[in-house]
């Protein structure tokens, strides 16, 4: 999915626009956009738009609409953790080193720019701490797969500066379905790359 208002480079320069804008103060990047309250914040219209896209699939012909697996990594993996635990109608989600878990504890114990964007936002609106962690819980990777009952295969890098492994395994244990996790314990953001590839293909194979 092209997610709204992103682009990163002539590698992946993005298409698609974020209308809505910002209402309210914004540190650089997307995550802080419209905190105020969770019905106007950036990351609802992502979520949305990743629920959507299901929706669109679904519908394209020669898809099976009952044999359906999600996939993301990093804010892709939160996306993904979103969808599974918003939706019934999945055959299977895999979420890799997924971003926006278990927030209220990424914040204090890693400076990756992704979390810092909060920091920075909160250093400057020092009064709306809670207002802004009541908005970030209902966008919380650690509730939504609290929600989700699909087969899921995770993966981690203990050496993931960006996403804390911790936060990983918060939303991982609350997993309702069936799951497991790859681990990889050297490698950071990029996780398993190719190997996780191979993990997810067998994944992909078993009966469901």
């Amino acid at each position: 999915m092209d997610t709204r208002g992103q682009g990163y480079g002539n590698w992946n320069p993005g298409d698609t626009g974020d209308p809505y804008g910002t209402t309210g103060p914004t540190a650089k990047g997307w995550a802080t956009q419209d905190l105020d309250a969770p019905e106007h914040y950036y990351y609802r219209r992502v979520f949305t738009d990743a629920y959507r896209a299901v929706d669109v699939v679904k519908n394209i012909e020669g898809i099976d609409p009952d044999r359906m697996v999600i996939a993301g990594g990093s804010q892709g993996g939160a996306m993904t953790q979103a969808v599974a635990g918003l939706r019934d109608d999945l055959a299977g989600a895999m979420v890799d080193v997924p971003f926006l878990s278990h927030i209220r504890r990424a914040v204090t114990i890693t400076d990756a720019p992704v979390y810092r964007e909060f920091v920075e936002f909160l250093a400057g609106q020092r009064l709306r701490e809670e207002r802004v962690f009541e908005t970030l819980d209902y966008f919380d990777g650690v509730h939504f797969a609290a929600r989700a009952t699909v087969p899921a295969l995770y993966s981690v890098g203990l050496m993931h500066v960006d996403c804390p492994p911790s936060t990983v395994f918060a939303a991982y244990n609350r997993w309702q379905g069936e799951k497991r996790i790859t681990v990889w314990p050297w490698n950071g953001h990029e996780g398993g790359g190719i190997h996780q590839r191979g993990e997810q293909l067998a994944f992909l194979a078993e009966p469901r």
